[in-house]
């Protein structure tokens, strides 16, 4: 049996109810909210292990809005947000995913991938918020405070561009290809294109770059990146 209880935001009450009938069959307990304040009330009072998040909710804020507002939060931006929506569309997808949420479903959706999809986000969730620092050349990471540190100097990172250098962090000297680490990092099926990932690479660059740390990542051509402190002679 599992112990983590799911927090559910969503607005239809048939959806809720169709979904908490779910979890429970899976063994997960669940916490309902039907718009942003009440969902801000249950994370506050609960702090659950994982969100289930409706895109479109009623009042000012929307799902994403409450994404963007959680992965700013310190210390609530690690709990994993799974966007649940009636948008298809690639460019729709693209943007609640760089709000900070870890994976997309889109609706109407089977109840076994819901399952499967929360289950593989916890896991990864969890491998990310182990509690021992990481120390690669410069940069640590403090995956418990989830800060990152070049000689002592916190960079200012967001989420989606921390969950990238996390997981580099964690495998280093590996080279992985576009495909992996959207599976890795974003979730299985979660469809949008490899050069979302070259996208976040340059901007993770980017934000290394003042501390040196940009050439930590490597191209690997015909393959895709590598994080490595070992430096190949030209």
């Amino acid at each position: 049996m599992h112990n983590e209880q799911i927090l559910i935001v969503e607005d239809e009450p048939a959806i809720r109810e169709m979904v908490v009938m779910t979890l429970e069959m899976a063994g997960f307990d669940s916490l309902q909210a039907a718009d942003v304040s009440e969902a801000h009330q249950q994370v506050v009072d609960h702090r659950p292990a994982l969100i289930l998040l409706d895109w479109m909710l009623p009042g000012d804020k929307s799902g994403i809005d409450f994404c963007r507002m959680l992965k700013s939060d310190e210390l609530l931006a690690e709990i994993p947000v799974i966007m649940l929506t009636a948008k298809s569309e690639e460019d729709s997808k693209v943007h609640g995913l760089d709000a900070g949420a870890d994976d997309y479903m889109t609706k109407p959706f089977s109840t076994r991938e819901l399952i499967s999809r929360i289950k593989a986000v916890l896991r990864r969730s969890s491998a990310l918020s182990a509690d021992k620092p990481i120390e690669i050349g410069k940069l640590s990471l403090d995956p418990k405070g989830q800060r990152v540190t070049a000689n002592d100097k916190v960079v200012d990172i967001g989420p989606t561009e921390y969950r990238l250098l996390a997981f580099f962090m964690s495998h280093p000297e590996r080279a992985y290809t576009r495909a992996q680490l959207l599976d890795q990092v974003w979730g299985g099926n979660v469809y949008i294109e490899d050069r979302t990932i070259d996208v976040h690479i340059r901007r993770l660059r980017k934000l290394l770059k003042p501390h040196d740390c940009d050439t930590l990542i490597q191209t690997v051509r015909g393959t895709g990146y590598r994080f490595s402190n070992f430096i190949e002679p030209v």
